[in-house]
């Protein structure tokens, strides 16, 4: 197996696996949402541990979607430079749109790996028993995934950019 397809089992397994498990945490969502209207409905009362925890599958569940938007190209952007900008150019702005992207990630995926340690460390609300840094890892895990797909997207920019500028070389010399 070459580097690139091991590469792509990879990316393959990593769509497949978010993509599972958002479906599965959204439809734990709906039916644990369902049950706890249920219960307060008809019994007047309901589980003390549902709506905390629909709290962090409502978390986990927004994340994944931002890895999922981010590798899909779907997140959300202003791009007024790249509308308004010549053809030409629009390869470059989407590159330095997507180093800017990356950076931010990284930061932000530190900034996550922080929380969790503070959290283990001084956080004591376990809910099902998990301590609550447990239900905090979406953050770096998420951010990290992030992080790896404007990376990915930045080599992509490359390639298109080699591409474009080995075309301009050899449509020269013609």
């Amino acid at each position: 197996m070459t580097h690139r397809q091991v590469a792509r089992y990879v990316l393959t397994f990593e769509k497949q696996l978010i993509d599972g498990l958002l479906c599965l945490l959204l439809v734990a969502m709906i039916v644990l949402a369902c049950l706890q209207i249920g219960l307060r409905t008809f019994f007047s009362g309901g589980l003390l541990w549902a709506d905390p925890l629909l709290r962090y599958l409502v978390l986990w569940c927004g994340m994944l979607g931002a890895v999922v938007a981010t590798r899909e190209r779907k997140h959300i952007g202003i791009d007024v430079v790249g509308y308004l900008a010549p053809e030409q150019i629009k390869p470059w702005i989407g590159l330095v749109i997507d180093l800017f992207s990356s950076f931010v990630a990284v930061i932000l995926t530190w900034a996550a790996v922080l929380f969790v340690q503070n959290e283990r460390l001084y956080g004591n609300s376990p809910l099902l028993t998990l301590p609550s840094w447990v239900w905090n890892l979406i953050f770096p895990i998420a951010f990290g995934l992030i992080t790896i797909h404007f990376l990915l997207a930045i080599a992509a920019d490359i390639r298109t950019l080699a591409s474009g500028l080995g075309e301009k070389e050899t449509g020269s010399t013609s």
